[in-house]
């Protein structure tokens, strides 16, 4: 039998759990991993989940600094859900490396953006060579979201049902903040 918290916990999740766990995880595996893929040079100009809050922006990612925002997201995300230090350092075990698979991909998205600007650059644009930058960052953008993906699922395993429902209930009450509840 579900006492009154996690029933309540439960009814807030409604009929979609897994994409809330999977959501929660993943926005706890992006801003570990310092928004490892960002989109362009210029992400610090938005806003602290793509570049400059976490301090990775353009540059190489420090291992040992990203290690530690995985720490400090992985203690925030299982705050209030009952999670044991070892659920604490599997997870951040799994996330961490999830973020090293992804650092090597994240080096090339960078090396196709500058190719891409030396190519707008040229005197005459080069469309096959834009269409092979798309398809190629396409290409990386599957690598990475199915290494995220593994890491999310391989996460949530660690966590019980209950667990799962409270770290639900916390995500959705996050994601409606400033929003009149709206996710």
């Amino acid at each position: 039998m579900m006492d009154k918290e996690t029933k309540a916990a439960a009814a807030a999740v409604g009929s979609k759990p897994r994409r809330w766990v999977i959501a929660g995880l993943a926005t706890a595996a992006v801003a570990a991993a310092g928004a490892t893929l960002s989109w362009h040079d210029g992400a610090q100009a938005h806003g602290p989940m793509m570049g400059h809050g976490f301090g990775f922006g353009g540059g190489p990612i420090d291992p040992a600094a990203m290690g530690k925002r995985i720490d400090g997201m992985v203690q925030w995300m299982l705050a209030d859900i009952d999670a044991t230090d070892d659920q604490r350092t599997r997870i951040a075990t799994i996330l961490k490396g999830a973020a090293n698979d992804l650092a090597p991909l994240r080096a090339q998205h960078m090396q196709a953006h500058r190719t891409a600007m030396q190519v707008l650059a040229a005197p005459t644009i080069d469309r096959a060579q834009m269409e092979s930058i798309r398809v190629q960052q396409l290409q990386l953008a599957d690598t990475a979201t199915r290494r995220m993906t593994q890491a999310l699922a391989d996460a949530a395993e660690v966590l019980n049902s209950d667990q799962r429902a409270k770290l639900i209930a916390k995500w959705q009450q996050h994601r409606g903040h400033g929003r009149g509840g709206q996710s």
